[in-house]
């Protein structure tokens, strides 16, 4: 694989919601995601007021890239735990440091987006921003380690 680089520019940046990472408790940590005013109008969100959800990319800005360690390690440093792969977590310590995130639209005021369980740190650049689509939801029932169930148990 030849190596390539990816330069991003965020879109807009997250205010307010949490600005300490831990955890747990995401349900209704309200936030605002705000559109860079210089590139983009309240057009670039026209007809975004009618979905439910959004889908946030998003970067983990605050993890230092040196920290960063692709190998197996316990989910949360639970030492309990079996180690998994980088790629069976879904925390900030990932290489490119990105963040998934979906979230509730609460209302659209011009390139505001006002949102409700995003778990992304005021401050985060946002990188893009997709509405959620029931059709791209799984169409099999979705399978995860009991692992996985008992640590997200109080995430949202």
């Amino acid at each position: 694989m030849t190596a390539k680089n990816v330069t991003l520019r965020p879109i807009g940046h997250v205010v307010g919601g949490r600005s300490e990472m831990y955890e747990d408790n995401w349900h209704n940590v309200r936030a605002v995601i705000r559109l860079d005013d210089e590139s983009f109008t309240a057009s670039a969100v026209l007809g975004l007021e009618h979905f439910s959800h959004l889908e946030i990319v998003f970067l983990f800005d605050r993890i230092d890239p040196a920290t960063v360690n692709s190998q197996p390690r316990p989910p949360r440093g639970n030492p309990i735990a079996a180690p998994v792969g980088v790629f069976a977590h879904r925390g900030p310590y990932r290489p490119n440091r990105l963040g998934v995130s979906r979230c509730r639209l609460l209302t659209v005021d011009g390139v505001d987006l006002h949102v409700a369980d995003l778990d992304a740190l005021s401050g985060s650049p946002v990188l893009d921003i997709k509405p959620y689509l029931i059709e791209f939801a799984p169409r099999q029932p979705v399978t995860q380690p009991a692992w996985a169930t008992e640590l997200m148990a109080r995430y949202y």
